[in-house]
Order: C-alpha cells, then structure tokens, then sequence
C-alpha cells in the first residue's frame, strides 16, 4: 500500500499523540506518588529543624522552667488541695460579688514535679465589672492560677447580669519534690499582707 506524504505526516502525528497519551496515563500514578513523597521530605524538613531549634533552646527553656516552678507555692505530700483551692476561689469570687453556685474539682495531675488541681465552676453570675476584677485578680496571684477555659452569656432575667462557666487550672508543688519551690508564692494564695491589700483597691 502506497502512502501519500500527507497521510504518513498524519499517521506520524496519530502514532505520536497516542504514545504521549498512553504514557501519561501510565506515568500519571507515579507522578503523583512523586510529588507526595516530595510534600513528605519537605514536612519531615520542617519538622527536623523544628526540633533542631528546640534542642538548642533546651537550656534557656530549662532554665524558664525552673523560674516559673520557683514561682509555685509548696504545701504537705499529705494535704487536701481541692478544699484549699476551691475555699481560696470562693474567698476572690465574694470578695469581688461575683456569685459561684456550682463548682467540682477533677483530678489532681502531675508533672514531674508540677501538680495541678483543675476546678470546673458550671455556673457563675455577675456584672462584667466584677468578672473582670475576679480575673484580675486571679492573674496578680501569678503562675499558679490559670483560666483554660472561659464562657459568657447574658442572664435573662437581668440584661446587666453575666452568666457562664470556667476551668480554673490550679498549680504547686509539694514537700519531697526535686527542686521543690519556695514559700513567696504561697504568701499570695492565702491572700494576706500587701498582695491583698493591692487587689482590694481595684
């Protein structure tokens, strides 16, 4: 069979396309796993100098660790932190008049050496004024009072009256402890001395 020049330029360009075509399909799989494996080199990267900084930063964070810790207040292997706290926040919220009617302790955790008492209050109501000075005065207490979590809504009955809940997250240490911390913090839990004075004039 005789071909034309045209139709061997066709045929040719047929042939071609199709051989492009099939591999495509072909190699389309493996392209993808390529880029994938690409992604994945480039996050293990990242996370590989991630880590790299941490371990040189290791010593300045050691050594935050040990300032923060010394800020904790120290108490007995032995003694009940839930009633002590829970009573240390009733004492701020009544003097601030922010109203807790529900409240429960979890679990006391540790941490090496950190211990912490999480306290849920499911209900608490007041004015924006005295949830703002009840906080307030929960942060000047230092690193061993923190709130995780925090929600507001208005009182039905009252448009000028808060509702809401918290999770008050409780930090110290106790006797026996390695490195265990020192008394200054503790001054502050039983709100005595000049620490109250200043939150009184808020």
């Amino acid at each position: 069979m005789n071909l034309s020049s045209r139709e061997l330029v066709l045929l040719f360009a047929t042939l071609t396309a199709a051989l492009f075509g099939v591999t495509a399909i072909i190699a389309r799989p493996k392209w993808d796993e390529w880029q994938n494996i690409r992604k994945a080199q480039q996050a293990l990267h990242e996370e590989i100098a991630i880590d790299e900084r941490l371990i040189q930063q290791r010593e300045k964070w050691a050594q935050r660790f040990d300032e923060l810790k010394n800020q904790l207040p120290q108490y007995a292997e032995s003694r009940n932190m839930d009633v002590h706290w829970m009573s240390f926040m009733d004492r701020v919220a009544q003097e601030y008049s922010l109203k807790i009617d529900k409240r429960q302790a979890r679990s006391e955790i540790r941490q090496g050496d950190i211990y912490e008492l999480p306290i849920e209050c499911r209900d608490w109501s007041g004015s924006l004024e005295a949830l703002t000075r009840f906080l307030y005065a929960l942060q000047e207490d230092g690193a061993m009072l923190d709130i995780r979590e925090l929600s507001i809504k208005s009182a039905r009955e009252n448009s000028n009256t808060l509702r809401g809940k918290f999770l008050l997250h409780c930090a110290y240490t106790r006797e026996g402890g390695s490195g265990a911390a020192g008394m200054n913090a503790g001054g502050r839990t039983e709100r005595d001395g000049a620490g109250a004075a200043s939150r009184r004039e808020l």
